[in-house]
C-alpha cells in the first residue's frame, strides 16, 4: 500500500515538472548581431548628378541611422561660406545651403563617419555625395598624408587646403578651392578636383576661418606647385551604394594609408616679444613669464616703496621665466603689491623696444580655522628615495621654496659595512641657477651600501618652516647593472643631434655631432627606448620649426626604424643610416595609395 502511495507521488511530480517546462516561455535569440553598415536605397538628385542648381538634396537609407557629430566631420568641398543645415527625419538624411552655387563647378560634400545606423552602431565609412552645377563631373584627386614635424605622429583636426592661385597671399586672405580633413591616422584625400595647377596646404584651423590667418595656427606648405591631371590620378564618379564586408572595418582600425603627397605640419615661430603671464600663487612668490628669451633687452623689476633686500630675483636658464622671492615679511603678508616691470615688447611695426608696465599682485591669505591645525613640515625631496643612485650622481635635494642654510651638524652620512656605520664626510653644495635645490658631493662609490641621516630641523626654508627628521638607506650601483647603447651613425654629413627617448617618445639624452661616427648611451635603466635624429640645418643646437614667409621648412628629422630593448648588463649596437629625412617607421601596417585608377 505504501509502495503505490509512492508510486503515486512520484508520477505526480514528474507530470508536473513536464507541464512548467512545456509552459516556459522564452524569447527568441534574435539572429546574429548586424555588422553591417545602412545601405543608400534612393536620393534626390542621384549622386553624380550633373546640371544640377537646387539648394538641397536628401539620401534615404535601408534602415533607420544617426549623425554622430555632425557639425565636427561635415564638409564641403569647394568650401560654402555658411555650413549647410544637415537634418534627419526618419530613414533619410536631408542637406540644405544658403550659398548660390558657382557655376560647372563640382560639389563634393564629406560624411566622413558620421553616418551610423541606430541600433548597432556600424558607420558607413567615408560616405561622400557629389553634383555638378555644369554638364562634366571632375573626376581627379589629390592623396597624401600629414605628418607633425617634431613627433612625425599624424595630428588631429587637420585640414587639407587646395588653391588654384599659386600666390603665397592666397592662403591668407582667401578660402581654398578645394578642402577636405585628413583622418587619424594623418592619410587624406580630395576628390573630384578640376584639371590645372595648384598649391597644397594643411591647417590647424583655430578660428574656423579656413584660412592660415593666425600666427599661432599650426601649418605645412609644399614647396612646389601639384599639376593635376587625368593621365596621373583618375577618380570614378561615386556610387550611392555603399558595401562594406564583414571585418573590414578591424582591419582599415590597423592600415594605414600612404598617399602621393607628404606634408609636414610645424607650429608657428614666435617673433614677437611680450610679457605672456604674471600671478603670485604663494604669498611670497611672484612669477612672470616671457614669449621668447631676452636678446638686446632684458627683463627688468622693481617694488616701489622697498628695500633692495626685500626679495630677490632667480631666472630660467633661457631668461624667459622669473620668479621673485619675497624676504620681508612686512611686504609679503600684503594683499597687494604693486610691481614695477619692464620687458622687450614687439610694437605692431616689428620694432623692439622696453615696454614698462604696473602690475597689481594679489594674494588672499586665507582665513584661520578655529581647530588647530599642525604646521606643514618644510617637504625636501630626494633622489635616493628610490634606493639607489647611478655611479658619479649626487645626492640631489629639492624644495617648493628656497633653503635656508642646512645646519649640517643634524645631518649624517654612513657606510654601511656588515653591521658597523663608517662615518664619511661631505658637502653641501648650492645651485647655482635655484635656491630651491642643493647637492651632496661624498665621493660615493659603486657597490657600497650608504644610509643618509636628517634630524628634524636640519633643513629649512627662509620663511621658518622645518624640516621633519628622515633616515634613508641606498646603494651606488655598479655599471654592470646598468646597459650601454651604442650607435654607429652614417650616411650624412652635417650637423645632427642624435636623441634617446623612452617607448613613450620623451626626451631623456642627446648628444650633438657634426659627421658620422659611433654615439654611446651608458647607464641605461632596463626597458624601451627610442632614436630620434635632428638634422640641424642651420647649427644652432636645437631643432627649428619652419616659416612660411621665409618659405622655410621645419628642419626635419628621423625616428630609428624600431624600438630597443635594454636589459642590465647589455651592451646594444645598432648601425643607423639616416641618409633619409622624415622618417619613422608606423606601429601599423603601411598600404600605398594610387591615384591613378
Amino acid at each position: 500500500m505504501k509502495g503505490n502511495i509512492r508510486e503515486f507521488i512520484f508520477n505526480t511530480l514528474l507530470l508536473f515538472i513536464l507541464i512548467s517546462s512545456c509552459a516556459k516561455i522564452s524569447s527568441p535569440s534574435g539572429g546574429p548581431r548586424d555588422k553591417e553598415p545602412p545601405v543608400v536605397v534612393k536620393s534626390i538628385p542621384e549622386n553624380g548628378t550633373r546640371n544640377f542648381n537646387e539648394n538641397r538634396f536628401s539620401v534615404t537609407f535601408d534602415e533607420y541611422v544617426v549623425l554622430d557629430k555632425i557639425n565636427e566631420k561635415f564638409m564641403v568641398s569647394p568650401p560654402m561660406s555658411k555650413l549647410p543645415k544637415v537634418t534627419m527625419r526618419g530613414k533619410s538624411v536631408y542637406v540644405e545651403y544658403e550659398d548660390e552655387l558657382k557655376d560647372s563647378t563640382t560639389y563634393t560634400f564629406y560624411f566622413q563617419d558620421a553616418i551610423k545606423d541606430l541600433n548597432e552602431g556600424n558607420i558607413i565609412d567615408n560616405y561622400q555625395f557629389v553634383f555638378s552645377t555644369g554638364p562634366i563631373i571632375d573626376s581627379l584627386s589629390v592623396t597624401g598624408n600629414v605628418y607633425s614635424a617634431y613627433s612625425l605622429d599624424p595630428p588631429e583636426n587637420t585640414l587639407i587646403l587646395l588653391y588654384r592661385s599659386l600666390a603665397d597671399s592666397s592662403v591668407r586672405r582667401q578660402i581654398p578651392d578645394y578642402i577636405s580633413r585628413a583622418d587619424k591616422n594623418g592619410y587624406f584625400r580630395i576628390d573630384n578636383i578640376r584639371e590645372g595647377k595648384y598649391r597644397l596646404y594643411a591647417l590647424i584651423d583655430l578660428d574656423n576661418s579656413k584660412n592660415y590667418n593666425l600666427s599661432d595656427e599650426e601649418f605645412a606648405f609644399r614647396d612646389d606647385t601639384l599639376y593635376i591631371s587625368a593621365e596621373t590620378n583618375y577618380l570614378p564618379v561615386i556610387k550611392d551604394t555603399v558595401k562594406v564586408k564583414p571585418g573590414e572595418k578591424k582591419i582599415a582600425d590597423t592600415t594605414v594609408m600612404v598617399g602621393e603627397y607628404k606634408l609636414i605640419l610645424y607650429p608657428a615661430q614666435k617673433k614677437s616679444h611680450y610679457l605672456t603671464s604674471s600671478d603670485r600663487k604663494l604669498q611670497y612668490q611672484l612669477s612672470f613669464t616671457l614669449s621668447l628669451p631676452p636678446d638686446s633687452l632684458d627683463f627688468e623689476f622693481s617694488i616701489p616703496g622697498t628695500g633692495e633686500n626685500s626679495y630677490f630675483i632667480e631666472k630660467s636658464p633661457a631668461k624667459d621665466t622669473v620668479k621673485v622671492w619675497l624676504t620681508d615679511s612686512l611686504l609679503y603678508k600684503q594683499t597687494e603689491i604693486s610691481a614695477l616691470v619692464g620687458y622687450p615688447f614687439t610694437d605692431s611695426t616689428g620694432k623692439q623696444m622696453l615696454k614698462e608696465d604696473t602690475i597689481m599682485m594679489r594674494f588672499t591669505i586665507p582665513r584661520p580655522t578655529r581647530a588647530r591645525t599642525r604646521p606643514t613640515p618644510f617637504s625636501v625631496i630626494t633622489n635616493i628615495s628610490s634606493g639607489s643612485l647611478k655611479p658619479g650622481q649626487f645626492i640631489t635635494l629639492r624644495s617648493a621654496t628656497p633653503f635656508r642654510q642646512p645646519d649640517t651638524s643634524l645631518i649624517k652620512l654612513y657606510e654601511l659595512i656588515k653591521t658597523e656605520r663608517l662615518k664619511i664626510p661631505y658637502k653641501i653644495l648650492k645651485d647655482t641657477l635655484s635656491s630651491c635645490r642643493l647637492k651632496i658631493s661624498a665621493g660615493l662609490m659603486p657597490g657600497k651600501n650608504y644610509l643618509y641621516i636628517a634630524d628634524s630641523a636640519s633643513m629649512g626654508n627662509i620663511y621658518g618652516e622645518i624640516s621633519d627628521s628622515a633616515g634613508i638607506k641606498f646603494t651606488v650601483r655598479e655599471a654592470e647593472s646598468y646597459g650601454k647603447l651604442k650607435v654607429n651613425i652614417t650616411n650624412y654629413e652635417g650637423d645632427r643631434i642624435i636623441q634617446l627617448l623612452d617607448g613613450n617618445d620623451k626626451l631623456l639624452r642627446e648628444k650633438h655631432m657634426k659627421q658620422d661616427e659611433i654615439v654611446e648611451f651608458d647607464l641605461l635603466e632596463k626597458g624601451i627606448y627610442r632614436l630620434r635624429t635632428v638634422f640641424d640645418l642651420n647649427g644652432d643646437g636645437k631643432w627649428t620649426t619652419g616659416d612660411f614667409a621665409a618659405g622655410r621648412q621645419p628642419e626635419p628629422v628621423s625616428f630609428y626604424g624600431k624600438e630597443l630593448q635594454m636589459k642590465e648588463d647589455w651592451i646594444v649596437e645598432e648601425n643607423w643610416d639616416i641618409g633619409e629625412k622624415n622618417i619613422k617607421n608606423p606601429r601599423m601596417k603601411a598600404v600605398r595609395t594610387r591615384t591613378n585608377l
